[in-house]
């Protein structure tokens, strides 16, 4: 598969600082509590599935507070149309558990500190301080994996790999970029069916093959 030219690159660039540049998360939240809930929830799950969720979930457990008690059969019932709730269930808990015992009740925002929470790699840290912070940092999820290859910015087979290309050849405006190839990939440069006739730079697309992390 060819890679984007450095020309490639500034025209896709350019396209998504006009079009995204206001972009943010679909996930609705009131604060960075509700955010980091929402992103721990949302992995493998859609957005628009955790927006239903969430409602109840905040209505009764407001806060880490509130959390860090709770009765994990009663966090499971709530969150239990989630794909693998168990763990998610269990893994909030404990995350507003670690964040009353060593951050004094208040979310970290910083990578390295959320990383030591229950339920938050790299990705969900990275998603948590590019929404929150308006960081310069990428998070590929399967949308910015699939439009990454699909533009030539990166042939890595996993994600760690074009994480680092996509820093790398984008450099700045990362938490733009982030945000823009998120919503490309899921309404138009979709898995299945890409609507290439809404592209912005069908001239810079290498292939319309879907790509997946390996």
């Amino acid at each position: 598969m060819k890679k984007a030219t450095k020309q490639d690159i500034e025209i896709i660039k350019q396209a998504f600082l006009e079009n995204y540049s206001d972009a943010v998360t679909e996930l609705n939240y009131k604060n960075d509590y509700e955010l980091l809930i929402a992103i721990i929830l949302s992995a493998q799950c859609t957005d628009k599935r955790v927006n239903i969720i969430t409602p109840a979930l905040f209505e009764k457990y407001p806060s880490v507070k509130e959390l860090s008690v709770a009765n994990l059969d009663d966090v499971k019932k709530i969150i239990n149309s989630c794909s693998f709730f168990n763990n998610k269930a269990q893994n909030i808990v404990k995350m507003a558990q670690s964040v009353i015992m060593n951050y004094d009740g208040n979310i970290p925002h910083n990578q390295k500190e959320l990383m030591k929470l229950a339920g938050v790699g790299n990705k969900t840290a990275n998603v948590f301080m590019i929404e929150f912070e308006g960081a310069n940092v990428m998070a590929v999820d399967t949308h910015v994996f699939r439009v990454s290859h699909r533009l030539g910015l990166s042939d890595a087979k996993n994600v760690t790999l074009t994480e680092a290309d996509l820093v790398k050849k984008l450099k700045g405006d990362l938490h733009i970029f982030h945000q823009a190839m998120v919503l490309f990939g899921r309404y138009i440069c979709k898995a299945v069916k890409p609507e290439c006739d809404k592209c912005y730079f069908p001239q810079v697309c290498k292939t319309k093959s879907s790509f997946k992390p390996a």
